[in-house]
């Protein structure tokens, strides 16, 4: 198949731009996020699918907690981007001067943001190099009135050096995930907690 065919269409699927928050054994991390879903059309249950992948520090944290909080961001908070995308919490606490707090899930909930999403895992799905995470919402709020932040037009504004450097990142995660898709675990999704 040629990709090029397929990316405008492939491009359209990503979601507004959020930091993914999670928390286990007393630590907190965030990641940036651009793959979630709604997943229920039932209002008195509302549920969202996230997509994590397996190397990301937050995939070991979500995973073990059995929750995760979306934390939807604005336009004026691309700073976001770099901090919480482009290091690893496995290397710098990256909320540890980013004021927050805990919801029912457990998770951090940026105090500053368009808006949230906090969320219980209610099931997993393996898919080889990620793990698509349903979610159950338990608590949430928009917070603002502007518009949130969408990849299509972050890609525009960031500094042209994040812009590598994620490049670079992406890179190379695309060949991490050549060798690891094919490897999915069909077992079924057993609570951590």
């Amino acid at each position: 198949m040629e990709y090029s065919r397929i990316a405008p269409v492939m491009g359209r699927l990503w979601s507004p731009i959020a930091a993914v928050t999670s928390r286990w054994q007393s630590k907190s991390n965030a990641q940036i996020c651009v793959a979630i879903g709604a997943a229920s059309i039932v209002p008195s249950m509302p549920r969202v699918v996230v997509q994590i992948y397996k190397r990301n520090y937050s995939h070991e944290m979500v995973y073990r907690s059995g929750a995760f909080a979306l934390n939807y961001l604005r336009i004026d908070q691309l700073q976001y981007i770099k901090d919480f995308g482009l290091v690893s919490g496995r290397d710098v606490d990256k909320l540890g001067n980013v004021p927050h707090t805990l919801k029912s899930s457990g998770c951090p909930i940026l105090e500053d943001c368009w808006g949230y999403l906090d969320c219980r895992v209610v099931n997993a799905m393996d898919g080889g190099d990620m793990t698509c995470f349903l979610g159950e919402v338990l608590d949430g709020n928009t917070l603002s009135d502007s518009e949130p932040l969408w990849w299509r037009h972050a890609r525009t504004v960031i500094p042209t050096s994040w812009m590598e450097e994620w490049d670079r990142k992406i890179s190379s995660e695309i060949e991490h995930s050549v060798t690891s898709m094919e490897a999915i675990d069909y077992s079924p999704w057993e609570s951590q907690g």
